[in-house]
């Protein structure tokens, strides 16, 4: 039997944590059994009890653990038990923010402790599966009907899915802005994710390229979202990089700075009631911005790209470039008037983030 693809491998565990089944993640002879905290039902509940060898144990991110107030380390992630167990409400409160809103539960008798890594491989595997990054364990090997991954597959899996992008299909596309344009579509090896490069004129790669980084915004690039100002940029950077006679706009799918839609959508509940675009995150239990820029890297060097004129106003996208080895000569200030819906969306950027905006 051959052995399977190490990306077809976590994407099968996605698949199968996002309709609600258990994943067992190993680590030679250890393992666990898992659940999305987000799908967990009574009988989820059950069942996991019933397969595993230990009673359910919540882990969240150290980050979820901290706005919480229950925790006050900088620990990755911690493990969350109680002397009588965790029932389905205290679960639900401590995984989910939106609960979090409503009646706070008794949390008296909560016992915390350090993610091991395979606990730390639940959260990561969470978050790729874009649920919220929290999921319920138990010790044990389960059953041979339950999908099993190993935790170093998941932990390297957006470095290997990044590494793995080919250029799989490309066509003439003419744009509003730019009748001379091209769409090039990139995919991992196993089928994964898909990433698209908006190749505006004639680009010389001999020189360096103007470039921008753009990530899919639904709310904003498809249906013009007043909340955010990546409408306003996405075409607005087609729109000079026509006049400029050439560039790159690479579309990459990292909707919500890397969190999802679904989750992006509940973030902008948590700014409905009073948090702003990083705390917002941060509640949901993500780093302010999850993005990974490598997948940016990869798609560059396909195209024969080293060196790019960054159309951006964050900073932390002129330093992943340069990390993976793409020259960054210049960056390209890009910036648009804000709205009354999106002005404190843009302070903050620049207050917390680093954003590089005049007000």
């Amino acid at each position: 039997m051959s052995t399977p693809d190490p990306l077809i491998e976590v994407d099968r565990a996605i698949s199968e944590l996002r309709r609600g089944a258990i994943v067992r993640v190993h680590d030679g002879d250890a393992s666990l059994l898992m659940l999305a905290a987000e799908a967990l039902t009574p009988e989820h509940l059950g069942l996991l009890t019933r397969t595993g060898n230990s009673a359910p144990r919540l882990v969240v991110t150290g980050t979820r653990a901290n706005v919480l107030g229950i925790d006050k380390t900088d620990r990755t992630a911690c493990v969350v038990t109680h002397p009588q167990g965790l029932d389905l409400a205290a679960i639900e409160f401590l995984a989910n923010p939106l609960a979090a809103l409503m009646q706070r539960p008794d949390l008296s008798g909560l016992v915390l402790s350090d993610a091991d890594p395979l606990a730390r491989a639940c959260v990561t595997l969470s978050k790729l599966s874009r649920l919220l990054p929290a999921a319920l364990i138990v010790e044990g090997a389960g059953t041979p009907d339950i999908l099993s991954v190993k935790a170093s597959l998941i932990q390297d899996y957006m470095q290997n899915a990044a590494k793995a992008l080919t250029l799989v299909s490309q066509a003439r596309v003419p744009l509003e802005n730019a009748e001379n344009a091209r769409v090039v579509a990139f995919r991992p090896r196993d089928g994964g994710i898909e990433h698209l490069a908006v190749m505006i004129g004639d680009v010389d790669t001999t020189k360096p390229v103007l470039v921008r980084l753009h990530s899919e915004c639904f709310t904003g690039d498809l249906i013009g979202s007043l909340r955010c100002d990546c409408g306003n940029q996405l075409r607005g950077a087609i729109a000079e990089m026509s006049k400029a006679g050439s560039g790159i706009l690479l579309y990459l799918a990292q909707e919500g700075r890397g969190i999802g839609l679904v989750n992006k959508l509940r973030a902008y509940q948590l700014q409905d009631s009073g948090f702003d675009t990083v705390d917002a995150n941060l509640h949901l239990g993500f780093d302010s911005d999850e993005r990974n820029y490598l997948p940016a890297a990869q798609m560059l060097r396909l195209l024969g790209v080293s060196r790019v004129k960054l159309m951006t106003n964050n900073p932390t996208k002129v330093a992943a470039l340069a990390q993976h080895d793409i020259e960054v000569v210049e960056r390209v200030p890009h910036i648009y008037p804000s709205n009354e819906h999106n002005d404190g969306y843009l302070r903050t950027k620049a207050a917390k983030s680093g954003h590089m905006f005049e007000f």
